[in-house]
């Protein structure tokens, strides 16, 4: 059995991608992302495969395309896709598998599903990547919240931003969460850059223990 791990994050735009690249480079692993929507300039999969020098081979294609850059549900209507959630399955890999959602746990797959439902059939361990500035308490905790009702296993958290170590203790210790690292805001980002701040600040053990 190979490990596998959903990377879901607080919000859109909060680095979640960056750090599925450098977690993807240290375990040697694969990349899926099951929903794509935005297809003009660089694509995830297109910006992991970069930041993370990951074989194209290890990049999975991904199971919906969506032209349009919005909110699957709204992306696949106006591009005139039906999503199927209950269709979403990980893919089979011989390495470990990174797998990234889509902005935040609710956000919707269609009129009656969330991201959330689907994580919570598959029962992978999830990272939740949160911010580390202003407002990110109130953020993490109430999507720890979510995936606790959902019965869905927590790995820990991954903070992404400059040093703040009392908000990131107060979510250690109101999350009941454990915290995996923090991945530092790069000036220059590259992959080199990346890998070293990744290896730096984390410990790929904590992810390699997760058998799913």
């Amino acid at each position: 059995m190979t490990s596998r791990i959903v990377i879901t994050g607080t919000d859109t735009g909060i680095g979640k991608t960056v750090f599925a690249a450098a977690l993807t480079d240290a375990l040697a692993g694969c990349y899926w992302k099951p929903v794509q929507s935005g297809l003009d300039g660089e694509t995830d999969s297109e910006a992991v495969q970069r930041l993370g020098r990951i074989d194209a081979r290890r990049i999975l294609p991904e199971a919906y395309r969506l032209a349009t850059p919005a909110s699957p549900h709204l992306s696949a209507r106006l591009d005139g896709v039906t999503i199927r959630p209950e269709s979403l399955s990980p893919p089979k890999t011989n390495a470990p598998l990174v797998i990234e959602g889509a902005g935040g746990l609710l956000v919707p797959l269609t009129k009656r599903m969330v991201f959330a439902d689907v994580f919570a059939r598959w029962r992978i361990p999830v990272v939740l990547c949160t911010r580390t500035g202003l407002g990110t308490i109130n953020h993490t905790l109430l999507s720890l919240e979510a995936l606790r009702a959902r019965s869905i296993p927590v790995l820990g958290v991954a903070f992404i931003g400059d040093e703040q170590p009392d908000t990131e203790s107060i979510i250690a210790e109101l999350g009941h969460v454990r915290v995996l690292g923090r991945l530092p805001r790069l000036e220059l980002l590259t992959p080199d850059r990346l890998r070293q701040a990744f290896r730096e600040q984390f410990k790929v053990d904590d992810f390699g223990e997760v058998l799913a």
